[in-house]
């Protein structure tokens, strides 16, 4: 199997615009380890490590939000007006 880069999408979106597609619309919900947020989140302190933590992203990837359960990351989506969508 061969894999090139792609540097146009459907409908001949750029790889930058493809990614930006639903940003501040959609959000998705990514169980994370303490260690992980403290790299995308570098301004929380003081997490333990080994503990299971949810991240709420941007459609781009760009955290929002970082919550204990995903009931709250979820609960914060809603009330900023975000559509949740699935990634596997």
């Amino acid at each position: 199997m061969t894999i090139r880069n792609v540097e146009h999408g459907p409908e001949g979106l750029t790889a930058e615009q493809l990614a930006s597609l639903g940003e501040g619309a959609i959000a998705y919900v990514r169980p994370i380890t303490s260690e992980d947020a403290q790299n995308l989140f570098p301004q929380i302190r003081g997490l333990e490590p080994g503990q299971q933590l949810f991240a709420l992203l941007g459609a781009s990837g760009a955290p929002i939000l970082l919550a204990d359960t995903r009931d709250a990351a979820l609960a914060n989506a809603w009330e900023n007006h975000l559509a949740t969508v699935s990634v596997h």
